[in-house]
This record gives C-alpha cells, sequence and structure tokens, in this order.
C-alpha cells in the first residue's frame, strides 16, 4: 500500500533524511519510531504531499506522490501533531465542514460526520466548542477528520504527545481498532506506543533508517549472539565455572540466585547444546535452557547508537533549522496552518 525509496530532504544544506526507504502493507500499523528530529516529520510531510523530496519516490496506493498528488490526497487520512482544527467551531460544524472540503457527497455528509463522531468517541461533545474541550478531546477530534472520507491510509504524527495517561491510553486503543481495515503510519518517540498498537516498526536515527522488521523479529534479531536463560538444580558454583568454558560462551551472569544464570555466547555461536551436554556431564540438574528475546528498549538503543552524527541534527522547517520538535500544520487547504 506505501512504497518509499530512497527519500532524500535538505535544508540549507543539512540533510534531514537521507535515502529513507520502507513499505508498509495494506492492513498493517507500522511504528516510524526516532528520537526527537530524527527526520520522522520531514517524512510524513513528503508521504502527505506537503513538501516535495529532493530525491527519491514514494507512492501510496500506486499513486507518486510527487507526480498524483491529488490522488493521494484522496487516500489519506492525516493527523498532524497538532490537530488542525478551528477553536470557534463546534465539534459537529467543524466535521461537516471536513466533509465538504474533502468532497464527500452532500447527500452522505450527515452520515459520515455521524460514524466518525461515534468511532472516536465524540458523541457528548458533538454541539460543543472544539476551543473548550480537553487536549484529549481534540485529539479525537482530529482523528475524526482524518478518518471521515474513509481514507485506506492513515498518517498519524505523534498523536499522543501531552495526553494524561488516561487519554494515551484511549487514543491507543482508538488507532488500533483503526488497523486492519486500514494502513497506518504512526510517528513517534514514545517506545511504549509502538509496543502496544504496532505490528512492525520502522526506526529512523540522524535522517537515516536504522533498521526495519516486525516486532517478533527484531528481538530476535541482532549482533547474532545467542543470549540463553539456564537455571540448574544444584552445583550452581560449579555449573558457572564450567559454563564459561563452553565453547562459544562470552559471558556468565549471575541472575540472583545461586542456581540460574544469563548466558551470552559470541557473535555466530550457536551454544544451546553444549550447554545441555556440560549439564548431564556435570549433573547440574539442568531445569531451563531458554532463548531470551531482546526488548524493544534494547533495539532502539542500539540502532539507534549504530550512526554518530558529524554534526548536531535538528528537523528543519520551512527551509530554515529548528528544535528537534516540531509541529506541523494539517493538510487541508482551508484548515489552519496547511494545505490540502
Amino acid at each position: 500500500m506505501i512504497e518509499v525509496h530512497g527519500l532524500t530532504k535538505s535544508f540549507g544544506g543539512r540533510a534531514a533524511i537521507k535515502q529513507v526507504s520502507f513499505s508498509v502493507g495494506k492492513g498493517e500499523i507500522l511504528g516510524f519510531l526516532g528520537p526527537n528530529g530524527a527526520g520522522k516529520t520531514t517524512t510524513m510531510r513528503i508521504l502527505t504531499c506537503y513538501m516535495p523530496p529532493d530525491s527519491g519516490s514514494a507512492t501510496i496506493g500506486g499513486f507518486d506522490v510527487f507526480e498524483k498528488p491529488m490522488e493521494v490526497k484522496r487516500r489519506i487520512g492525516y493527523l498532524p501533531e497538532t490537530p488542525p482544527v478551528y477553536p470557534e467551531m463546534s465539534v459537529r460544524a467543524y466535521l461537516e465542514f471536513v466533509a465538504r472540503i474533502r468532497k464527500v457527497p452532500p447527500s452522505q455528509v450527515r452520515q459520515k460526520v455521524g460514524a466518525a463522531i461515534d468511532r472516536c468517541g465524540l458523541t457528548q461533545v458533538a454541539p460543543r466548542v472544539i476551543g473548550n474541550l480537553s487536549k484529549g478531546f481534540r485529539q479525537r477530534v482530529g482523528l475524526a477528520q482524518a478518518i471521515l472520507h474513509d481514507p485506506p491510509v492513515l498518517i498519524l504524527d505523534e498523536p499522543t504527545v501531552g495526553l494524561d495517561p488516561e487519554q494515551i491510553i484511549e487514543i491507543r486503543n482508538l488507532i488500533k481498532s483503526l488497523g486492519g481495515e486500514r494502513t497506518i503510519i504512526l510517528s513517534t518517540h514514545i517506545l511504549p506506543e509502538v509496543t502496544v498498537t504496532c505490528s512492525r516498526v520502522a526506526i529512523i536515527s540522524y535522517g537515516e533508517i536504522v533498521q526495519e522488521g516486525s516486532l517478533e523479529g527484531l528481538a530476535g534479531a541482532g549482533s547474532g549472539a545467542e543470549r540463553l536463560r539456564v537455571r540448574v538444580a544444584r552445583d550452581g558454583d560449579a555449573a558457572a565455572a564450567a559454563l564459561r568454558q563452553v565453547e562459544g560462551v562470552a559471558s556468565v551472569a549471575s541472575l540472583g540466585d545461586p542456581g540460574g544464570f544469563l548466558v551470552e555466547s559470541r557473535a555466530g555461536d550457536a551454544v544451546r547444546e553444549e550447554i545441555a551436554r556440560a549439564a548431564v556431564r556435570g549433573g547440574w540438574g539442568l531445569v531451563e535452557l531458554t532463548p531470551v528475546t531482546r526488548t524493544l528498549e534494547e533495539i532502539y538503543l542500539e540502532a539507534t547508537r549504530r550512526i554518530a552524527p558529524a554534526a548536531e541534527h535538528r528537523e528543519p522547517t520551512n527551509g530554515r533549522p529548528v528544535a528537534p520538535v516540531a509541529s506541523p500544520g494539517g493538510t487541508m487547504a482551508a484548515a489552519p496552518g496547511g494545505a490540502l
């Protein structure tokens, strides 16, 4: 559904993104993960036709974002970090306005708006003025404007920034419920957001994609070293000494009890069989021999430390370097701060 190849964008001679490539299949939720200033918002703006790349290509539903921007915009719903709402309008009036500029047929406006209000939990606040709502409800209004024309693709940029814990859970659950029927890119620097919501992740650091894949696949990948939880019933000290002598074992660390150890092999070495044989020979009573997968935090930290920047990176806006966290405008022509 989404194909990105070699996107590059520079501002004032400084690269915001460099050779960014990834893909998102139909119905997938991709976590686009990276620290502030890594290039997430620049990539989102290119995908939503807000700005062109210097080089590379991106297609959504088979349409090129540069050559067929109007076709792309018909197929996407976009929620920037700051929702593109009119605070002086009521929720229902605003969504009806968005439906009209999205060219929803007049006979369907009431039905589409009602469905978006129900889906986003806005029924009780539909008559209220948006400016009087909490930030959590304004985020819901932003999501409602993104989905009311039934786009097959949703692009969400930092959708839970600034929300309280209860609001974060509500928005995450709402986003997760939209997966399957829609392809979603969720741009964020918050690790739990990805773990709870997404099936795949692309990690960007200093403008480059440094890791991509399913959460399960990334958890099992890495340096090529095997990490194992080993637990024995007896002779813990002797077992630890013997484990360190097993061919291919790089380190043995205690898990806090006499019989439990975390064993890591050297890169490329598989040591499970040798550990099992050593346990039988030593008569330790092998109770557990379990592979240990990496957490998303470990994956993220390892991936983002791979690239040492030549100079301090700032993700730019409007051609000027700025502080790492930038708040983009919407993609609708008549929406505040954006262009459709």
